[in-house]
């Protein structure tokens, strides 16, 4: 999933990351920890580092993976390039808005979801934990 893109199409990170970036980050990287957990899903989460001096980094939050783009690199080319790499044996979907790349994974043999339909099964999700935790 596209980070960055998903922090400005979400009405409450887009606000959070209005004032601290990070935070709006690390609430995203909470969530889908969450949803990662309950769908039992793999999960990767790319962040730009395209305009900032840096080697790609890659961290693991609980069972999912965080990417931190190499310089000169966009989200776009590397979810481009695990798309094609991940659809060859696996039911890949990539979480984006941006239309060019729903189009380009698509013909890398992924599915597309966009922020804002994501954001609904997100929400179903935390629900759907939120009752789990009640009945407790």
């Amino acid at each position: 999933m596209d980070g960055y893109n998903i922090i400005f199409s979400w009405e409450e990170l887009a606000a959070l990351a209005r004032d601290n970036l990070d935070m709006a980050r690390s609430r995203l990287i909470n969530l889908m920890c969450n949803y990662q957990g309950f769908k039992r899903c793999n999960l990767i989460l790319v962040f730009d580092a395209y305009k900032v001096k840096s080697d790609r980094e890659i961290e693991k939050y609980g069972d999912i993976t965080v990417v931190y783009t190499k310089h000169a690199e966009t989200a776009d080319n590397y979810i481009e390039r695990a798309a094609h790499k991940l659809a060859r044996s696996n039911r890949v979907r990539v979480a984006t808005s941006d239309g060019t790349e729903q189009v380009i994974i698509l013909g890398q043999g992924a599915f597309r979801v966009s922020a804002r339909e994501f954001k609904f099964e997100v929400d179903e999700v935390m629900e759907n934990i939120r009752k789990i935790l009640e009945e407790m």
